[in-house]
């Protein structure tokens, strides 16, 4: 092995050691996919916590500057092939395998800036940053999926988009208490938390998220078999906080942050290893 492997290695192991820090699910996902693409969606997953964190956790600094540094140095490693940042080398070496479309990574740092400064969306603005933040991320994973197929991306840039944009809403769901009162910020257009979160308002989030869900679960059986079951699992624990969220209360919303607990998420694994594996089997019969 060159050192230029090591170096590599070291990288993508950061990334993952992030990963699995900030997110149990998504890194349970991940070890369900095939080996030669583990890493790339490490890759990118570490990249977008490191930005997330910029603009979610740090404000005693001045986050714009350090989003702009970030941003900056994320496309002198795209073009370079290089970072002493080694989650930006882990990234640059996905988004050049792949082919990764920088205006991808582009919209994404977009979307992060808005956070530094809107605190309400429309749902034109909501739109827009949703496609930043999430719906890119999707479509930089589906890349890797696909192992960088033009025509296979294409037929499944809209599932992928879907999938996506219902993660990051079921988030916002979840983190709607965490979001108003620590963040200042509402992205759910046209209510106010304190006075009109109620029954009605709810439903109409979830109709929206239950469409998306939908569409989206039917890219997910066209994916190649090294990515299928990995992202139905992902999919299948959003699925169940998705409807652990239908369940409460409004009040309780603001009040008690839903959880889907480590022991509910692996006992999803040898059904979703299933139902994955039939549903393809019998598609092609």
């Amino acid at each position: 092995m060159t050192n230029l492997e090591r170096y590599l290695n070291a990288s993508i192991k950061s990334s993952k050691s992030v990963t699995k820090e900030f997110s149990t699910s998504f890194s349970l996902g991940i070890r369900c996919l095939g080996k030669e693409i583990r890493g790339s969606i490490y890759s990118i997953y570490g990249f977008v916590r490191v930005a997330d964190e910029i603009v979610d956790t740090f404000f005693e600094i001045n986050q714009e500057t350090l989003l702009d540094e970030f941003e900056t140095a994320t496309y002198s490693a795209i073009k370079e092939g290089f970072s002493t940042n080694v989650i930006l080398h882990s990234f640059q070496n996905a988004v050049n395998h792949y082919k990764i479309d920088i205006h991808l990574v582009e919209a994404f740092f977009k979307s992060m800036r808005s956070d530094l400064h809107k605190n309400k969306h429309s749902q034109q603005s909501l739109d827009e940053y949703v496609y930043g933040s999430a719906e890119v991320v999707g479509l930089m994973c589906l890349k890797i999926f696909v192992n960088g197929d033009q025509k296979s991306y294409d037929n499944l840039i809209f599932s992928a988009k879907k999938l996506g944009s219902a993660f990051q809403k079921v988030n916002f769901f979840r983190d709607i208490n965490e979001d108003f009162f620590e963040k200042g910020r509402v992205y759910f257009p046209g209510f106010d938390l304190r006075t009109n979160l109620d029954e009605k308002i709810k439903q109409k989030i979830e109709s929206d998220i239950k469409s998306e869900l939908d569409e989206a679960k039917k890219g997910i059986y066209r994916l190649p078999g090294s990515s299928r079951f990995g992202v139905m699992l992902a999919y299948r624990y959003y699925e169940k906080l998705f409807k652990k969220l239908k369940s409460i209360s409004p009040r309780k919303l603001l009040n008690t942050r839903i959880r889907v607990s480590n022991f509910q998420k692996f006992l999803l694994i040898p059904t979703t290893y299933f139902l994955s594996f039939f549903r393809f089997t019998t598609k092609k019969l």
